[in-house]
């Protein structure tokens, strides 16, 4: 076992843990984001760099400081280490940085993204971003593509997490798309259209922490925050069955797999539970799915801070703002 000392906070993890995964059992605010860790995927991780921290104790054996930031979702802890992230300026200055160059080619789609509001760089940019661009020249564009008859590619929404290659690698017996191209040129692609096709393809689209691949049977049918997220089963011969129904009214409009707090995937599940079983009836509904984090469907988190408290009563404590007093 080893203690380590997260933002202030002393957590014991097993030997082996990395510094993120030991952040997540402390929770909370003090967690670093991740746009390409994803625990159930082996060697996801070390690609976006916004869980850069800083290490200014390296063990108790060893206490200087590392450095330069490490990436929080690869390094493995030590006894004695002492980590920073949230009360660091230079983590907070880089993660700034690192949200800017993700958004440089980037397009402005969240008014028409089916990922709006549930998307993993959109809280990142209202975090850590800021509200102008310093890029002039032209964003990188791709023609949208079909990689099956359930799934579209929009490349110019991609950031490289490679989440969806690795899903493809561990889940399914044959991956056909990747990464083609090196450097700026780099892409996820096919050689060949309309060529994923197998069980458990649609759990690409689960992973995808942007919009970059989307359900087909779900585009532009409504926005999150209007859907009711319930817990569902059925008897399933290829998956567990255990799913999430997104409904609005008596119509069930999306299924996706349960996911946890950190938006990763319980289980995945397959085609015919994601794409043909769109009824009600199909299912055996367990209540409605508690949603902790991920989606703007828990608790206010884009609701701007309300000056004026007594024009409208009863708010939540997160729009309340205090006026500095002169």
């Amino acid at each position: 076992m080893a203690k380590i000392t997260f933002d202030g906070i002393e957590v014991e993890v097993e030997d082996g843990t990395t510094i993120l995964q030991a952040a997540r059992k402390i929770g909370g605010d003090v967690v670093p984001p991740a746009m390409c860790f994803y625990t159930p995927l082996k060697g996801s991780g070390g690609k976006c760099r916004v869980c850069l921290v800083k290490v200014t104790q390296g063990s108790a054996r060893d206490p200087r400081p590392m450095p330069k930031l490490v990436a929080s979702c690869i390094t493995p802890v030590q006894d004695g280490m002492v980590v920073e992230n949230t009360t660091n300026e230079d983590v907070l200055n880089a993660r700034k940085g690192i949200v800017e160059m993700l958004l440089i080619n980037h397009p402005l789609d969240c008014p028409i993204c089916d990922q709006a509001g549930e998307c993993d760089l959109q809280n990142l940019s209202y975090e850590h971003g800021v509200s102008a661009t310093r890029y002039e020249e032209p964003r990188r564009t791709f023609d949208k593509i079909d990689l099956g008859p359930y799934i579209q590619l929009h490349m110019t929404r991609c950031i490289l997490c490679y989440r969806c290659v690795y899903t493809a690698d561990q889940i399914t017996d044959k991956r056909v798309h990747g990464v083609l191209g090196r450097g700026d040129a780099a892409e996820i692609g096919t050689y060949i259209e309309n060529v994923i096709d197998n069980d458990f393809s649609g759990n690409v689209i689960d992973v995808c922490p942007v919009g970059a691949l989307t359900d087909k049977t779900w585009r532009f049918k409504n926005r999150v925050w209007f859907t009711k997220p319930l817990n569902a089963h059925r008897d399933c011969p290829t998956c567990s069955g255990k799913v999430t129904l997104w409904s609005r009214g008596d119509q069930v409009l999306r299924v996706t797999a349960r996911k946890d707090e950190y938006a990763e995937v319980e289980e995945f599940i397959c085609n015919t539970c994601r794409f043909d079983k769109k009824e009600v009836s199909d299912w055996t509904i367990e209540g409605p799915r508690n949603i902790d984090r991920g989606s703007v469907i828990s608790a206010n988190h884009y609701e701007l801070p309300v000056i004026n408290v007594p024009i409208v009563p009863n708010l939540p404590k997160s729009t309340v703002k205090k006026m500095p007093t002169e």
